[in-house]
């Protein structure tokens, strides 16, 4: 397999913006609602290329939800965005009703996820939809890692029929997969093979994988096995359960609270299928706070280092035949920088 490279550093909702034009050229019926908003969260490169397939809703997301149920009943493709905190949680009950329970061909855009929004501080750091997302029927929830994914995600949602909500972010990070590499809604793509632990993320957190494992293997001989799990709802069942087989132990890692997000997805598969140690990197239980992305990620405990922690706890359990519960709170370990 390939080793994966740092190319640049791209917001991925640039790619969602492009993804947007992209569907628009290639089908006549693909149709974005805004709120206020465009600018952040790239639904503008979409106004300006067919302005007059998009309606400015202003900020009214409920309002927008709706509106957006009716066009795909009236034979549109709907999309519309705004930051997660409000897409997500604002209009939670027009998601539930409107979208979900009538199965409406909507998508929803859900940008400025997870921590590092940065200095917008814990009201607009949404951290917990994709608990939310994912627990509704009929909805398929995407989180891609990088700006390229997050481009072929958007034009897939739009090609695929049904609701469908992808999260993205507002800062640039790292860009490493490239336009020919394999998207599939549904199934997880295998970036690094390795049978001593496994890494599954999604989002940022991929990159923070890839480089986790990197240092395993560097500093402990260790091989990690690295899968982006980018598909949230359907889950890669298949993937995970032979994944657990192969590797005894796992490390799920997330810009997203710990309770209810990728990991609680990949625990509920693994404890019904083939039950092993999980250790679980994310946001502990706690609210966002201001600060810039990189610091943030320290912060709360979501970088490499802290995948590499959990890695060692995970096989730790493993070899001892310890399945109770792990420790709340990853003690890292003290690195020299290179």
């Amino acid at each position: 397999m390939r080793e994966f490279k740092l190319i640049d550093k791209k917001p991925t909702r640039f790619g969602f913006g492009e993804g947007l034009v992209t569907l628009g050229e290639r089908f006549d019926n693909v149709v974005v609602l805004g709120g206020d908003i465009t600018g952040s969260v790239m639904t503008s490169l979409f106004k300006d290329r067919f302005p007059e397939r998009f309606f400015s809703i202003g900020i009214a997301e409920q309002n927008a939800t709706t509106i957006a149920a009716g066009l795909a009943l009236s034979g549109k493709i709907p999309f519309f965005a705004s930051y997660s905190a409000f897409s997500a949680f604002r209009n939670a009950d027009q998601l539930r009703i409107s979208i979900a329970y009538n199965n409406v061909n909507v998508k929803i855009g859900g940008g400025h996820s997870g921590i590092t929004v940065g200095p917008d501080g814990a009201t607009h750091q949404s951290l917990e939809e994709i608990a939310y997302v994912r627990s509704l029927p009929n909805m398929t929830l995407i989180v891609p890692a990088d700006y390229e994914e997050t481009k072929k995600a958007t034009i897939a949602i739009g090609e695929m029929v049904g609701p469908a909500f992808i999260r993205f972010g507002r800062s640039p990070v790292p860009q490493f997969t490239l336009p020919e590499d394999d998207f599939t809604i549904g199934k997880a793509n295998v970036l690094q093979e390795g049978k001593d632990i496994a890494i599954f993320a999604c989002g940022i957190m991929v990159w923070e994988a890839l480089t986790a494992a990197k240092e395993l293997w560097n500093r402990k001989g260790i091989r990690a096995k690295v899968i982006n799990l980018h598909t949230i709802k359907p889950i890669d069942i298949e993937s995970i359960v032979k994944t657990a087989e192969e590797c005894g132990a796992i490390v799920t890692a997330e810009e997203h609270q710990i309770h209810g997000g990728m990991g609680s997805a990949i625990a509920e598969v693994i404890s019904k299928n083939y039950p092993i140690p999980i250790e679980f990197v994310g946001i502990q239980d706690r609210f966002g706070m201001s600060g810039e992305p990189d610091e943030l990620m320290e912060a709360f405990h979501i970088t490499w280092k802290d995948i590499f922690a959990a890695a060692l706890i995970a096989m730790q359990r493993r070899d001892k035949g310890n399945f109770k519960q792990s420790r709340t709170v990853i003690d890292v370990p003290q690195f020299e920088e290179n």
